[in-house]
């Protein structure tokens, strides 16, 4: 299959979801969910859809939840808006690297804080 067909489709596939998850979901737990990357296997078959969670541990836990409960709603809202024999099976996943920016910054403001207690040479 060429390549380039599934990223045309993960494409389709990011616009429509985050359209349908981000607009036009009515679950509170979704309210803070922002769909960033879709990656479709070679077969058009399963989609690993990668969301951005933010508040807290719970909060985002419960989200994703939501999206797994919600994840056959979705798929048949997808198939009526986009044209395809086989709509992928959707998988969805937190998105890591923004967990590992969010813990550098924890780091370094952890540093800027504990510098300006720290003795100064030559005293």
């Amino acid at each position: 299959m060429d390549p380039r067909r599934a990223e045309r489709v993960a494409e389709a596939l990011r616009k429509e979801l985050a359209e349908i998850v981000e607009y036009e979901m009515s679950d509170p737990r979704l309210a803070a969910v922002v769909v960033t990357d879709v990656q479709v296997s070679r077969d058009l078959r399963h989609a690993q859809v990668t969301v951005l969670l933010s508040g807290s541990t719970r909060q985002q836990r419960d989200a994703l939840a939501a999206l797994e409960g919600a994840r056959h709603y979705v798929r048949r809202q997808v198939a009526g808006r986009i044209r395809l024999w086989r709509i992928p099976e959707l998988h969805f996943s937190p998105d890591a690297g923004t967990d590992a920016a969010g813990r550098v910054e924890e780091l370094l403001k952890g540093l800027s804080k504990a510098r300006p207690g720290a003795e100064k040479p030559g005293n």
